[in-house]
């Protein structure tokens, strides 16, 4: 893409549908992909529970059918079309089925062209292949957002920026080097498992798509021995930057079968706060703040499970004056606008790519 040296702020909708595949956020953002200029409206569009389960049937293939594509594609048209401002972009994410980077491949279903020409306006999409075809983990993505956030709200040392949807990531930043590329800026990678394990667990278990609240889990004792056990995988060896797939950690779902439903619960809930806090010692310096966005920010047992194993302050992102449901939705729109200028989406800090790089392709629509 051509290198704008300088960019006018525009409102740009961003996409996103996670991998605990409750539905599509959207949300609008309003900056130049440098600055955050101002916020606008939002949307979630929840996935009903036939469609769900068409999608986690497509969990870990490489080539989506046809309908579950089509899906993807049409449950994000209908929830731009519920913004009531006007935009000018639109940053898709589709929906990861697969992702395995040390193979150099990862799998984002949905045609961003097709939104393109449904909604007339430019789409990028495709972020991470690029990263990926250079060596990189592909993820995670959010952290160039991070980085323009704390800026945003001020912050003036170093803070954690710690994301707990279906896999848990964490955004390490230094607000006062001001290149989001740049050598000390950022350090990011994926924690391990967060929701995702409580939610097959609650799906299979109890026919519910979540432990609302973290209710089961506070009923329950976790398994220690368990927790420790997960612990012990080898992704823990390795040093960040460094990403997961959602199905990564399945035995540790599967060593919980003979748990009752509440010690269940409450072990897989210990084990997500549990590899939070051994992340954490990635931190290149002891962050003032942990800032928690994604569904697990509204679970009381992991939020106090995490407070109890960080040592500094921890609270949502509505703290700081953010939306924490929204705030991946606005990251995509954030990274399409910076994709748009031709500047980089990722760095080896962040998914060790081989150099800074920018991720996505543009769709533009017809005529």
């Amino acid at each position: 893409m051509r290198h704008e040296a300088r960019g006018e702020p525009i409102w740009v909708a961003g996409c996103m549908s996670g991998t605990s595949l409750d539905g599509v956020d959207v949300a609008l953002v309003h900056t130049d992909g440098v600055e955050i200029i101002a916020f606008g409206d939002s949307h979630f569009r929840a996935y009903a529970p036939a469609e769900q389960a068409l999608l986690r049937a497509a969990l870990g293939t490489w080539d989506a059918p046809a309908q579950t594509v089509e899906l993807i594609e049409t449950a994000h048209a209908e929830a731009l079309s519920c913004l009531t401002e006007p935009f000018d972009l639109i940053g898709f994410h589709g929906q990861t089925f697969n992702h395995d980077p040390d193979n150099g491949r990862t799998y984002q279903a949905g045609d961003g062209a097709v939104l393109a020409e449904v909604m007339g306006v430019p789409v990028v999409w495709d972020f991470r292949s690029a990263d990926v075809e250079m060596g990189g983990q592909g993820a995670p993505l959010a952290p160039f957002y991070h980085h323009a956030l704390a800026r945003h709200i001020r912050a003036t040392s170093p803070v954690v920026f710690l994301n707990m949807g279906g896999v848990g990531n964490l955004t390490w930043v230094d607000p006062a080097v001001a290149d989001p590329a740049a050598q000390g800026a950022l350090v990011a990678f994926d924690t391990g498992p967060a929701n995702a394990p409580v939610n097959d667990l609650m799906q299979a278990r109890r026919g519910k798509p979540y432990d609302a609240g973290g209710a089961l889990a506070a009923q329950g004792t976790p398994d220690m021995a368990i927790v420790a056990q997960g612990l012990e995988h080898s992704y823990f060896l390795k040093m960040p930057p460094k990403s997961l797939d959602r199905n990564d950690f399945n035995d540790v779902l599967t060593a919980v079968d003979d748990l009752s439903d509440a010690d269940a619960a409450a072990t897989l809930t210990a084990f997500a706060a549990a590899c939070v806090a051994r992340a954490m010692e990635h931190c290149p310096a002891p962050p003032t703040a942990v800032y928690v966005c994604g569904g697990g920010r509204h679970n009381a047992t992991l939020m106090a499970m995490l407070a109890a194993g960080i040592d500094c302050t921890v609270e949502a992102v509505e703290a700081v004056g953010l939306d924490g449901d929204m705030l991946e939705a606005q990251a995509f729109a954030y990274l399409a606008a910076r994709a748009k200028r031709g500047l980089p989406t990722s760095a080896p800090s962040t998914t060790g790519v081989a150099a800074a790089i920018g991720g996505g392709r543009v769709s533009k629509p017809s005529g």
